[in-house]
């Protein structure tokens, strides 16, 4: 039997679709604001399908995971570095929201490897009970996901419009709430996920100790 090629998993090819488009993305932010957010957000909506792909097609890798999760966070902090350059009064939020971002979903896909998980969406149904609602209902996670990233977006879109109408205006407010929400969900895979890694090393400091007596 020939060996699998991970690299050509049919969720792996999607993940590099999104790669290209948030490349796209990012060359033409400075210059064409429309069509960068169409590619943006076409990036991030790609994310929904290589998820579906990899469990219909039981094509679900630890490489699939790390990719989803790097595309994702890497797209996301190079639109708030754009941020910061259209709003330099607010840096400093963006750079503490990229840090925490960052930091939570590296740790806690980090954490979920070593506990044995093949993604860092597979979490204990025992754990916390945001969590497992955010990781299990798929419209949660999709709401709260767009939502964040479409207040980015509206964002960087608006600051080319003098006069934005009011329903582009309250569509700001409505994903300005969703991204406060997501930011604290963040927050906690960030406790989360330093739990997780410091009962890992209890358990290690325990075996290590059982084999010394």
């Amino acid at each position: 039997m020939a060996e699998e090629n991970i690299f050509l998993f049919v969720p792996n090819l999607i993940g590099y679709a999104r790669i290209v488009l948030a490349l796209v993305s990012f060359y033409l932010m400075p210059c064409c604001p429309g069509p960068a957010v169409f590619c943006y957000l076409l990036s991030a909506l790609l994310d929904a399908f290589d998820g579906h792909a990899a469990r219909a097609l039981n094509q679900g890798t630890k490489f699939g995971a790390m990719l989803d999760m790097l595309t994702d966070r890497c797209a996301t902090m190079c639109l708030l570095v754009n941020l910061a350059l259209l709003y330099p009064s607010y840096t400093f939020l963006f750079q503490l929201s990229m840090c925490l971002d960052v930091a939570s979903h590296w740790l806690h896909l980090h954490s979920s490897m070593m506990k044995g998980a093949t993604s860092h969406k597979t979490i204990d149904l025992s754990g916390n009970p945001i969590l497992r609602l955010y990781y299990t209902s798929r419209p949660v996670l999709f709401f709260m996901c767009m939502g964040n990233e479409l207040f980015f977006c509206l964002l960087y879109i608006m600051y080319y419009i003098e006069e934005p109408q009011m329903w582009l205006q309250c569509l700001l407010g409505v994903c300005g709430v969703v991204c406060v929400l997501k930011s604290g969900i963040s927050l906690l895979h960030l406790i989360t996920a330093s739990r997780n890694m410091a009962a890992i090393d209890v358990a290690d400091r325990e075996r290590e100790r059982s084999k010394a007596q």
